[in-house]
């Protein structure tokens, strides 16, 4: 396969799995055993395009938020979306720093797409017969900022899904609501993290091939907008059950892989 070819499909793995309750990390994972393992470079490359997708994606909001701060509800909805990311900037400053990860591999991420599966089915259940809710409330906001480092500490967890579930959880059961808190507390979260993985490779840049970069980057960009555009949409009117199955699916094949020597 060529390496323009694999860049491609690279970027539109990340692009589809970034933002949806699936894990980017694991399809990632998966892929680069049949595409070539990248650089840390690329991963970050291709990270950051997404990231400018939701930016666009919500740029209106965004810029509503940050101008009319007049409105109490504006100021009140900020200080929040503040104190859910500075709770995961200081968990995952302690994390880093006292080497709380688990390691990349295929049994952690099979074990965490099952039994994220498995939890977004209960979590599922649990809503169900509650009144639809889409305020954000303060104890909305610490669980989603605690629990964006599932993801950092668990691979194959899914950011997106630790924290739209926390949000369902502790009382934000409208999903779409769940779903945009989610993807803007996810905003400057993953600029931070992806800032900190650049300055720890901005040396290891000989040899790159940064056509390639600029190429994942455009595609998983261009994949995650169409991507999260259909996902909100898909929100509106159905459950999450469909990704709690294929992860399930997903989880369980790795896993008798791994547990059988085909893969490791």
């Amino acid at each position: 396969m060529s390496d323009t070819l694999s860049t491609v499909l690279l970027g539109i793995i990340e692009g589809i799995t970034e933002f949806l309750p699936i894990s980017s990390t694991g399809h990632l994972l998966i892929a680069e055993r049949w595409l070539g393992e990248r650089s840390e470079l690329f991963n970050v490359a291709i990270q950051a395009g997404a990231i400018l997708a939701i930016v666009l994606i919500y740029w209106r909001r965004l810029v509503g938020l940050v101008t009319r701060l007049d409105e109490p509800a504006n100021r009140d909805y900020l200080a929040k979306l503040l104190v859910a990311f500075l709770i995961t900037a200081v968990l995952g400053f302690i994390a880093t720093h006292l080497g709380w990860k688990l390691p990349e591999t295929l049994l952690p991420v099979a074990l965490a797409l099952l039994l994220g599966g498995i939890l977004i089915l209960v979590i599922e259940q649990l809503v169900s017969g509650r009144p639809q809710s889409s305020v954000v409330t303060w104890k909305v906001a610490l669980f989603v900022g605690a629990c964006q480092m599932l993801a950092a500490v668990f691979p194959g967890t899914s950011r997106s899904a630790a924290t739209i579930f926390a949000a369902m959880l502790v009382g934000l059961t409208f999903r779409p609501a769940a779903t945009e808190f989610a993807f803007l507390v996810g905003i400057p979260t993953m600029f931070a993290a992806t800032g900190y993985e650049f300055w720890k490779v901005r040396h290891a840049t000989q040899g790159e091939h940064w056509g390639a970069l600029a190429l994942g980057f455009l595609v998983s960009g261009v994949v995650a907008f169409i991507a999260v555009k259909w996902l909100l949409r898909y929100v509106q009117t159905h459950r999450f059950t469909l990704f709690a199955w294929y992860r399930i699916a997903l989880g369980g094949a790795l896993l008798a892989a791994v547990l059988t020597g085909a893969m490791r």
